[in-house]
């Protein structure tokens, strides 16, 4: 990323509100130099006061479940509660050329269109579970620039979801209508880690089906324990489509900031994401030396073949290339 402005500048434009500096400061974070990474630290830093009031709510469910336009759907209408919405869509990143699909903005064509809200697609970068390494930095910027709703949107694949967990205050958990023999199909993870589930496209023949597999999921809700014990995970129908129920979605969600301000838990909540969130960082900064230093590397890529040749264990390769970080 080349600027001319200085992160001090860039910080001054991100704190009034303007989204193309919020965009150039988050490519900015995204960017691998370490000249930017110093810059963005540095950024992140002077806009830390203004950050963590915003409501953060990640969003996850199945391919061809309305992700997008059920995100479309509420951002509007929350626009129209005098909200400022912005969105981080994470998308697949190739595992072959690190390329993405950044086709949410096409998927949420009134939302994209509008003043008050903000959308960034960003690619995954092979990171767990789909999740975009810098969408953490990326959420306090949105927040810093105004966004008082910050949706997180994941892929719906792998541990995606239990990343976006860690890192937002509301977890919402769409499903299909149907559930049936699908219903044996839910990951028992997922449905432990949400604090809603709504079932998405319950208009016209639809209905009826989808009420039942609201009834299903909300069994199943009851032989697992929740979350917390001061909230018992609601299940909703709401239609994207018609924008039916989209206000009590989101009824839910400021119902459940409220009993969980009440009983101190968010709070504790926050502070335990930013450890989570600092042991990351850290994990990130090993694989970094790993990949930088021309010497570490080298000798991993030896480790690397000694394993696959079956000269070495991969316990014992694990400790070596430790300690060739303890050396350096």
């Amino acid at each position: 990323m080349k600027s001319s402005k200085s992160s001090t500048q860039l910080a001054d434009d991100v704190r009034s509100g303007d989204r193309a500096a919020l965009a150039r400061a988050i490519t900015l974070i995204e960017s691998r130099r370490a000249d930017h990474q110093a810059q963005a630290r540095d950024l992140v830093q002077d806009l830390l006061p203004l950050t963590g009031k915003a409501m953060r709510v990640g969003i996850t469910g199945s391919p061809g479940v309305g992700k997008s336009t059920t995100i479309d759907a509420l951002g509007m209408a929350l626009i129209g509660k005098d909200h400022k919405v912005a969105v981080l869509a994470v998308d697949p990143s190739s595992a072959r050329t690190g390329g993405s699909i950044l086709g949410d903005k096409t998927r949420m064509a009134r939302l994209s269109a509008e003043a008050d809200a903000f959308i960034r697609p960003s690619p995954s970068s092979g990171t767990l579970g789909g999740v975009a390494a810098k969408t953490r930095e990326a959420m306090l910027l949105c927040e810093a620039a105004g966004f008082d709703v910050v949706l997180v949107e994941t892929v719906g694949i792998g541990q995606s979801e239990t990343a976006v967990c860690d890192m937002t205050d509301f977890f919402l958990a769409l499903m299909l209508p149907g559930a049936g023999d699908e219903l044996q199909g839910i990951k028992k993870g997922l449905v432990e880690l949400a604090d809603m589930i709504a079932v998405n496209k319950a208009d016209g023949d639809n209905l009826k089906r989808a009420k039942a597999a609201a009834a299903e999921y909300n069994a199943a809700l009851h032989i697992l324990a929740p979350r917390s014990e001061h909230w018992f995970p609601p299940v909703l129908t709401y239609s994207a489509l018609t924008g039916d129920g989209i206000d009590a979605v989101w009824e839910k969600i400021v119902a459940h900031r409220t009993a969980m301000v009440a009983s101190g838990e968010f709070e504790k909540r926050r502070r335990q994401q930013q450890v989570k969130w600092m042991w990351t960082i850290l994990e990130d900064r090993l694989h970094a030396r790993l990949r930088s230093d021309p010497a570490i590397r080298a000798k991993v890529k030896q480790t690397e073949t000694a394993v696959a040749n079956g000269e070495m264990t991969p316990t014992v390769a694990a400790e070596t290339v430790a300690g060739l970080l303890e050396q350096r």
